[in-house]
């Protein structure tokens, strides 16, 4: 989950009250005549003092009034920001299964996470399902799927994303509603692939 603060900006030699917001990849502040985005790639340093986060990006300067204890948060979210297993909320020891194809890359991450991967076919009690999907029929798999999750366990749908999805989000959610799962999260998966986690709401748990 992102951070969010009311705060004070001062960028340009302008002053606007708003709202900042710390994303999985970037910076956001929507104040009265000053919007930015700063993606952390482009973020050059970043130093947080007397309750100010100071930041030095590819196109200028930009100092957030956050308070003491925020100021420093933000900073380390920003200079060690989650990995991809974090963001997917695998644990270690996780019980992990593998439905559809995967880059072997993110599989051999995973691995080293965890060494409860099972790849194929469903297991009792899962912790996180990972379900590549290729097409809108896949999705009718899901409700198997389900049976096999632990209660607080969580389905990550992995599909293509831009001009190659053959699986719109839409789809995912409307299968996902049809098998009593809710959609809570979405990650940017890879550069080519994007995920949406679905999860058996608390009341049916």
């Amino acid at each position: 989950m992102g951070r969010e603060a009311m705060c004070t900006v001062i960028t340009d030699g302008k002053v606007a009250a708003g709202k900042a917001l710390l994303e999985q990849t970037e910076i956001l502040f929507r104040g009265t005549g000053v919007r930015l985005k700063i993606p952390f790639e482009r973020i050059r340093s970043v130093r947080a003092r007397g309750g100010t986060l100071a930041i030095v990006h590819s196109e200028g300067a930009v100092a957030f009034e956050l308070g003491e204890k925020e100021a420093a948060a933000w900073a380390g979210r920003i200079k060690n920001p989650p990995g991809r297993l974090d963001k997917l909320g695998v644990k270690p020891d996780a019980r992990v299964v593998l439905i559809g194809t995967l880059e072997a890359e993110f599989v051999e991450e995973l691995r080293r996470r965890t060494d409860k991967v099972t790849a194929g076919e469903p297991v009792a009690d899962s912790d996180v399902i990972f379900f590549a999907v290729q097409s809108p029929g896949d999705l009718r798999r899901l409700p198997a799927l389900k049976r096999s999750l632990q209660p607080a366990g969580a389905i990550w749908v992995v599909r293509a994303k831009g001009p190659e999805a053959t699986v719109k989000e839409a789809e995912v959610m409307a299968a996902g509603k049809a098998a009593g799962l809710v959609d809570t999260k979405v990650v940017s998966f890879s550069a080519t692939h994007t995920a949406e986690r679905l999860v058996i709401p608390v009341a049916r748990r």
